[in-house]
């Protein structure tokens, strides 16, 4: 295991260090930071339950590959000094300690070393970094990635190699991707990710299967679910500039929308609910397996260290109440103070989001996306220090802040298809206006059928050209910054360049590598397709299998960037997935409410069943029902002409009956949707545990076997305690 270099770049050369740590050192830091060392190997549970099921039908299992040089799982503690001779392996100092543990320690170091003013939080290397004091910092891959010429046995390959063959190639994309290897390569927080992503990919299967036959289902109901043709209806013109149109010219797009509106949609829809409250539950309860598995079920409980920056400019300190370990602490109301004042940031960023949605004018649209660009670039590029204790917490209210921005900068224009578009019009005659503008109205095919539109752009043209963006733009940076290195070694020495081709050193190789941005915007673009997929799958039954296509091709992509594109990343430790769980299940509580409202509103399901069952079961005279004529004074001003328009009122513009006998079924569905999917949801929460009972049997061997290996520690303080009882008086032992 090689400790990460440093380097530091001056006018002519560049110069790297290597940095390591020795054995006494790193006992030292360990213990300081609550490194797990092992104490007993212990079967690996099998956490693939469809390999489970397939292994108990005695089914062949397309989706399994033996991966090499599987790492082994143990029964693990603390690391304590003076109990080494209890821990597996402690006569191998070489080994004792895993390669992402050396890092770990040894960022440790570098994260908490000041190098000027404490109280200016002017600590640690990433600030160096910044700073351009180096030019970067970082642990090194193990090897090349690209597997050896001529061939040799899978168990003599690296790790990095391992991962390469068995996981980053695109022939692997219908394999189990090696979860364990990824963990002990790149730490936990990045085997999470994966594991999230790979978790939620499967679970799409059965959506976009459902999602699929509904939309198939849509192709027989376009020829036998339309209720008549009226070319006669001569429609009122739906802007200022417009002209009247033949209701017939939009026989196709009418046809189109059945796709999308018809009686599946509903059944999809709660489906779909129920199918996220479901996948978050099992989601759950696969993170806390592997928690447990890799050894982080009470990272930040009691194991996670407050951050360097929080240490260094924290005025005081207090006793910490889990772990009874006097740490910094920052008072709350000096963490309020900072805390408002980014969150102001935001609600000003999300003002001029919402005018730009509304796009009242080209200027003023202009004016509001330079705006929204530079206030969002100024809060992630300078982000307001709120002092929180722990890199957890502090990443926490990060992504939650960026993240508000980011759903109402992506589901603004969705929303405002599916619940304003067309609310607010008005009639003819009486037009309802903004800042002198006419309220826009749907298109000829209804707001549907745009919503629908504005889905498959979304899911379809914008994932691909994420995807291909995101292949070309790393291998272009890539390509550009070997070739500026390469120039600059070139002018060192001509000499010393011919060598630098024929053999780099693995430093050096990895210095031209792109550096690891971290893992948000990978969650990100996940959740927000998470988002569209359940908030607006009414609108869109092919949503779930566009989505399946594009993790397919994002886990390939994404893999294929940390074993070959990227530099190595320092292993971090994580508990879960973080804030991203929280925000799933406000998504999950949302797609809830806005089907509810989507079937209610937007869809005609609701409409027509009220007018089967009062009017003509045959649906004779729908459109007819659906449709208004235009007042008397609007058929004057314009030379007598009537036209019709969507609604429900009479020849003076009033609401009729059947507006609100619908508004009330309309109200009463919402009420009644929401009510059966939360309940049914609820009971799923609560037949499924968050723990197998295999792994809390584990948990409890596991906590007896930890205290064994430090009970003689407690023996001994227990001796020590009694022998000076018992020279104490007797008044004293009362008390």
């Amino acid at each position: 295991s090689v400790p990460p270099p440093l380097f530091v770049l001056s006018k002519k050369k560049t110069s790297f260090v290597l940095l390591s740590a020795p054995w006494s050192l790193l006992c030292y830091y360990a213990e300081e930071i609550s490194l797990r060392v092992p104490l007993q190997v212990v079967e690996a549970p099998n956490l693939n339950s469809s390999e489970q099921v397939l292994s108990k039908l005695s089914l062949p299992n397309p989706l399994s590959q033996d991966v090499p040089n599987p790492p082994a799982d143990y029964y693990t503690c603390q690391f304590r000094t003076n109990k080494l001779q209890r821990f597996l392996g402690s006569d191998h100092q070489e080994t004792f300690f895993k390669t992402t543990q050396r890092h770990q320690v040894l960022y440790e170091i570098l994260a908490r070393t000041p190098y000027g003013s404490v109280k200016k939080g002017e600590v640690g290397i990433d600030r160096l970094v910044s700073e351009q004091v180096f030019t970067a910092a970082y642990p090194l891959h193990q090897g090349d990635f690209r597997l050896p010429s001529p061939p040799v046995p899978p168990h003599c390959l690296g790790l990095r190699q391992i991962l390469y063959a068995y996981w980053a190639q695109w022939s692997c994309w219908r394999r189990y991707q090696p979860l364990d290897h990824i963990r002990e390569y790149f730490g936990e927080k990045i085997a999470l990710y994966f594991a999230w992503i790979g978790f939620y990919t499967v679970w799409l299967l059965p959506a976009s299967l459902v999602g699929t036959v509904i939309f198939l289902i849509g192709f027989g109901l376009m020829a036998t679910d339309v209720p008549e043709s009226l070319p006669l209806f001569i429609m009122c013109p739906i802007c200022n500039i417009c002209s009247y149109w033949n209701y017939s010219s939009i026989c196709s797009t009418y046809k189109a929308g059945l796709l999308f509106d018809n009686g599946g949609t509903v059944f999809l829809s709660v489906f779909l609910s129920l199918w996220a409250v479901t996948f978050l539950q099992y989601w759950k309860r696969r993170c806390s397996v592997l928690a447990h598995c890799w050894d982080c079920s009470d990272f930040e409980d009691t194991e996670e260290r407050p951050r360097p920056e929080f240490t260094a400019m924290a005025p005081m300190t207090v006793r910490n109440p889990v772990t009874g370990a006097e740490e910094p602490y920052f008072p709350e109301q000096k963490r309020l103070n900072r805390t408002l004042t980014s969150c102001m940031v935001i609600i000003i960023m999300l003002v001029f989001d919402a005018l730009k949605v509304e796009g009242l004018c080209v200027c003023l649209y202009n004016m509001c996306v330079v705006c929204v660009v530079l206030l969002y670039s100024v809060y992630v590029l300078c982000v307001f220090p709120e002092m929180h204790r722990t890199q957890t917490k502090y990443e926490d209210m990060f992504i939650l802040k960026v993240f508000i921005f980011q759903f109402v900068n992506f589901y603004s224009s969705p929303v405002y298809i599916a619940f304003f578009k067309g609310r607010f019009v008005g009639y003819p005659g009486n037009y309802n206006t903004m800042f002198g503008v006419r309220n826009e109205d749907c298109g000829a095919g209804g707001c549907l059928i745009d919503l629908a539109q504005e889905l498959l752009v979304i899911m379809v043209g914008k994932q691909l050209i994420n995807n291909i963006q995101e292949f070309f733009l790393l291998k272009v940076k890539s390509w550009w910054q070997k070739r500026k290195l390469n120039h600059q070694k070139k002018e060192e020495d001509e000499e010393e360049v011919h060598n630098y081709q024929e053999e780099v050193p693995q430093w050096e190789a990895d210095y031209q590598l792109q550096v690891c941005g971290g893992l948000f915007d990978e969650y990100l673009e996940t959740v927000l397709q998470f988002g569209f997929i359940t908030i607006f799958v009414a609108a869109c039954p092919l949503a779930p299998l566009f989505a399946l296509i594009n993790n397919w091709v994002e886990i390939r992509l994404d893999a294929h960037k940390f074993v070959t594109e990227y530099r190595r990343p320092v292993a971090e430790r994580a508990q879960d997935i973080g804030i991203w769980f929280p925000i799933l299940q406000f998504i999950t509580h949302m797609a809830v409410l806005s089907n509810a409202f989507l079937i209610a509103f937007t869809s005609s399901f609701l409409p027509r069943l009220y007018y089967r069952y009062t009017r003509d079961s045959t649906l004779r005279g729908f459109i007819s029902f659906t449709l208004a004529t235009s007042p008397h004074t609007f058929s004057q001003q314009h030379h007598n002409a009537s036209c019709r328009y969507r609604g429900f009122r009479d020849e003076n513009g009033e609401y009729l009956p059947e507006y609100f006998h619908l508004l009330a079924i309309r109200l009463g569905f919402i009420i009644v949707f929401e009510h059966v999917v939360f309940f049914i949801g609820r009971l799923i929460d609560l037949m499924v545990p968050d723990i197998p009972e295999e792994v809390e049997l584990k948990i409890k061997r596991e906590h007896y076997m930890a205290k064994e290996a430090l009970a003689e520690n407690q023996v001994q303080t227990l001796t020590c305690h009694q022998s000076t009882l018992s020279g104490l008086p007797a008044r004293t032992l009362l008390y």
